[in-house]
């Protein structure tokens, strides 16, 4: 799929990851931070932003890497910094490095579907997750909602202009908390 100029994808990658036991975008020797980046650059983002936070690291291309420096105030600091970095980008892509099996499919799935509403988000089974599409248009009243460690759960909720995409047909969208999920990854890209 050829990249849309438009849009910015985001890897919200800043947690701690206490439950895990280390920042998941540590996991698999950084794997699932390269599947992230991989998902969004494929799935059409021209631009790919990786927030950091509790471990900095370098990021795979074509990304580029922002520090949330509020980043241990929870998930919405990951959303506001990762907005912050997206620039003049007309449509935002919010992704977790902690859901290793969504691939450019879905992306390349979700990304069109937000064109009329400039809302889109990923659902797997009925179940809302990730990707979810934002258009700039939509940023400020977004930022308004963020607090503590809920990103853009509750902006989303109760609205009826967010495009539900299933995508349980290519992933199930599942974020891993714990070590003994990881047998769960695939292999492939």
């Amino acid at each position: 799929m050829s990249n849309d100029a438009r849009a910015v994808g985001i890897v919200l990658a800043a947690g701690a990851g206490t439950r895990y036991g280390m920042p998941k975008v540590l996991a698999q020797d950084g794997d699932w931070l390269r599947y992230a980046v991989a998902a969004l650059a494929g799935g059409g983002c021209a631009d790919v932003v990786v927030v950091l936070g509790a471990a900095v690291v370098e990021v795979p291309a074509p990304a580029r890497a922002v520090v949330a420096a509020d980043w241990a105030s929870g998930a919405a600091a990951s959303v506001r910094a990762g907005l912050a970095a997206a620039g003049g980008a007309a449509l935002a892509v919010l992704h977790t490095v902690d859901t290793p099996d969504v691939g450019a499919d879905v992306v390349a799935r979700v990304l069109p579907r937000a064109a009329g509403t400039g809302l889109a988000r990923a659902m797997y089974g009925g179940r809302p997750g990730h990707p979810v599409a934002v258009a700039a248009r939509h940023w400020p009243a977004l930022l308004d909602t963020l607090r503590g460690d809920e990103g853009a759960r509750r902006f989303l909720a109760g609205r009826d202009d967010v495009v539900e995409v299933e995508c349980g047909d290519l992933a199930s969208g599942l974020d891993t908390d714990e070590r003994s999920c990881e047998e769960h990854v695939p292999d492939e890209r």
